[in-house]
This record gives structure tokens, sequence and C-alpha cells, in this order.
């Protein structure tokens, strides 16, 4: 993890010094910002089908076909937009629920399935309007997206933080009370306080430059998008899953040794079945982000991204042979992979040359994780 936030501060600074500065401009890093968040959504629960010794390679297909449906419902059948998206996840739960059942109950690998449903599925978002695109223009809904009106301004990111920065702050103090509690060794006070104030400098810094950008002809400035919202609240919700519910535990044993974790009694079937159910409610949240930031469905939707997914998971640390991994990996497996993205796109690098990289990049995390497991010995 220390490493991953190095590398990518590293790549960060690089890129500013040879965009000239533009990189770390405040609608530089707020376009990153929303950018990354439909990525970072899906890798948070790409981190548990991975860590269970799956894959889904239909992700970028299945939100592509999700995202297209809802946006066929609000623009050709004039639906409202709550009863769309419920349309889409009921959509997204049902090819869960096939692709799932193949693979928990069938025992069909989860590559050879999800291989299948990135082809099928693609056609299916393509069959859904025709292949025309959907314009979307419900006001409200295009907040999502973190458009012009898609942040939440200035007074209310600087509360947002202030209440983000106490979180982090009861925590230390919490951890310390249970230690103590339980007779447990804890750090010197400075020590804990000179850790917590780690996030919270991040934290108001982040907010301190989304309050920074304003678009041309707006009396405001953008805040914090919501997008951006949206991503922090799933991926508080995944790492509370995973490290708090007797969910997360079942997933990791199976990650670990599925033999063993059938025979002390985890139900392996139903574990998997729900990651996919899981991993259907997530998509769609990504797939209703992606459309209101793109104000439209096209059938191109998510062309790809079941790539950019996998990698912003390998890349965040998360071991392709399963059993371990990290929701905050996921986070920084993300941010790494738009940075780089963007990065290159602010120095015009062609889209050929940019997919050779990304594409790198990504046997480089792999072949950094198999060096380092085995270093440490934990080869799995």
């Amino acid at each position: 993890m220390v490493l991953m936030a190095g590398v990518l501060v590293v790549i960060t600074v690089i890129f500013n010094v040879l965009s000239d500065g533009i990189f770390f401009s405040a609608e530089n890093l707020y376009n990153i910002a929303q950018q990354t968040a439909v990525v970072g959504i899906l890798a948070t629960i790409m981190v548990l089908i991975i860590v269970a010794r799956h894959i889904d390679l239909s992700v970028g297909s299945v939100m592509g076909f999700v995202g297209v449906l809802i946006a066929y419902l609000m623009y050709t059948s004039n639906w409202g937009w709550p009863a769309a998206c419920l349309a889409g996840l009921a959509a997204a739960i049902a090819v869960a629920m096939y692709q799932g059942a193949l693979t928990a109950y069938v025992g069909v690998p989860s590559f050879v399935v999800t291989l299948g449903g990135l082809m099928s599925f693609r056609g299916a978002a393509y069959l859904v309007a025709d292949g025309k695109t959907q314009p979307i223009s419900d006001p409200f809904f295009l907040k999502l997206g973190g458009g012009f009106n898609g942040g939440i301004g200035t007074t209310a990111s600087w509360i947002l933080g202030a209440v983000i920065c106490l979180g982090v702050v009861n925590a230390m103090l919490s951890k310390r009370r249970a230690k103590k509690a339980y007779d447990v060794p804890t750090n010197p006070l400075v020590m804990d306080v000179l850790l917590a104030l780690i996030p919270i400098i991040i934290v108001m810094g982040f907010v301190a430059v989304m309050n920074a950008y304003q678009i041309p002809g707006k009396d405001d400035a953008q805040g914090i998008p919501i997008p951006v919202l949206i991503w922090g609240a799933v991926a508080m919700f995944m790492a509370f899953l995973v490290k708090r519910t007797r969910f997360g535990r079942y997933v990791f044993a199976m990650g670990g040794n599925p033999d063993a974790a059938a025979l002390v009694g985890i139900p392996v079937k139903r574990v998997t079945m729900l990651l996919f159910l899981l991993l259907a409610v997530l998509t769609t949240i990504a797939a209703i982000v992606a459309i209101s930031r793109l104000n439209a469905g096209t059938n191109s939707l998510g062309n790809s991204a079941e790539l950019l997914v996998i990698a912003a998971t390998v890349i965040g640390g998360t071991a392709l042979a399963g059993g371990s991994g990290t929701i905050m990996g996921s986070v920084l497996g993300a941010l790494i992979m738009q940075c780089i993205d963007s990065g290159m796109l602010l120095l015009d690098v062609s889209i050929g040359t940019r997919y050779v990289i990304i594409g790198q990049v990504l046997i480089a995390a792999v072949v950094f994780d198999v060096a380092y497991r085995k270093w440490t010995g934990d080869v799995l």
C-alpha cells in the first residue's frame, strides 16, 4: 500500500513536470476525480471476485447493456429515472444469477462464463436501442455524473471534509481506548496523532482543490463531484463488508483454500452467488454514473472497462491467485490507472501507444506481485 501510494505520487509529479504544470491544475484534478469513479466503483467489487479465485471479464459489457437499457427507458419509453434504474438493476441481477449459477452450481469456470458474457452482453447493448444513442436530459439524473451542476459546492465540501477528519480522529481514539481496555500495548500518542494527520491532510487538500475549480460561466466553484461521493460511499460499504461481516471473512477463506473452506462448513456456492449479485448492484451504480457523465447511453459504453477494472485491482495489490486484496488498494489502483491515462492525454499520446503502455503497466504490476510474494515467502 505504501509503495503504491509512492508510485502514485511519482507518476503525478512526472506528468505535472512534462505537462508544464497543467496536470496539477484544479480543472484536471477535478476531471480525474470524477472520471475515476466508474472504474473505482467496479474495482471495489472486483477485489472480492478475484480474492475468491474468480474473475469477471463481462463487467464492462454488462455495464454497457444496463446503461443503454436505462437510457432507452428514459428517452424512448419516457420512464422516470427511478423506474428506469430499477429496471436496469433487475436486468443486472438476472445476468448475475445466470452467470453466478453457472459458476457456483454447474462448476463452469468464471473465466469461460464471463468471456461469453463479454461478447453476448456487448451485443445486447446494441440490440436494446438498435445501436442508436439515447440522450438523457433529466436535470437531477445528470448531476450524478459530476457535470455542470454535479458538485456539492464549497460549503458542503468543507463541512463534509471536517466530518471525515473528525471521524479519523474518533477512530484513532477509539482504537487506543480498545487497546487499553484489553491491556494491548499502544503506540505513543504523538505517533498516533501523526499517523492520523496523514489522511486528514489528504482529505482537506482534496477538498481545497475541488473547491478551487470553477466552470467558466458559473458563479460558484464546483466542490466535491457527486460521482466521487458515490465512489467513496461504495468503498466504505465494501470495506465494512470485508472487515466487519461474516460474508467478508468467508470470501477470503474461500480464496485462501476453497476445499478447506467447504470442509469447515462455509457455504461456498451460496457465497459465490452473493458475490455475483453484489457485482450486479455495483455494476448498475457504475452504469448510472457513466451514462449521467456522458449525458447519453451508447452501445459502446463500457468498452474495455473490464480491462481497466482488472488492471486497477491488480495494481492495487490484489493477487490474481486469490486470497489477498484490499478495498483501499483498489482505490489506489484506480487512481494510478486514471492518472496514467489522463497524463498521456495531456501529452497528446496516441490511443495505440496509451493501450500499449497501460497493458505493460498491468504486466509490471503482476510481475511485481509475484516477485514480492516470493521475496516474503507468501507464495500462493
